[in-house]
C-alpha cells in the first residue's frame, strides 16, 4: 500500500480526505454488520445480553441498516447490533413453526 504524504496537502485537501476516510470507515462498518445479519433469518429465535440484566430472548423480526429488531416473548422491542446476537435453541424451524401469520387488510 502506498503511503500518503499529508504534509504537502492544503487544509481544504485535508478536510476532503477526512470526509472520505470517515465515509469509507462507515461503509466498512455497515458491510460488516450486513454480513453478520446474513447469518440470521427473520423469524429466528435469538438471544443477547443486556447490561445488568439476564439474557434477553426473542424473535428476530426486521433487518435495519446497522441493527436488527428483536421482539421478546413479553412484547418488548429491541434494536440490537447483529454482532451481539446468538441463535437460541438447536432448531430454528421448530421455533418458526409456532408463528402464526395473519393477513392484514389495507385501508
Amino acid at each position: 500500500m502506498s503511503r500518503i504524504d499529508i504534509d504537502g496537502l492544503s487544509e481544504a485537501d485535508l478536510i476532503d480526505l477526512n470526509h472520505r476516510i470517515v465515509e469509507r470507515l462507515r461503509f466498512l462498518r455497515q458491510m460488516r454488520a450486513h454480513s453478520t445479519m446474513l447469518e440470521f433469518r427473520i423469524g429466528d429465535r435469538v438471544s443477547f445480553h443486556s447490561e445488568g440484566r439476564p439474557p434477553v430472548i426473542g424473535m428476530l423480526t426486521r433487518y435495519n441498516r446497522k441493527s436488527v429488531t428483536v421482539i421478546t416473548d413479553d412484547g418488548q422491542r429491541w434494536n440490537v447490533a447483529p454482532e451481539l446476537l446468538r441463535k437460541e435453541g438447536s432448531s430454528g424451524s421448530a421455533a418458526r413453526a409456532t408463528v402464526t401469520v395473519l393477513p392484514l387488510k389495507r385501508k
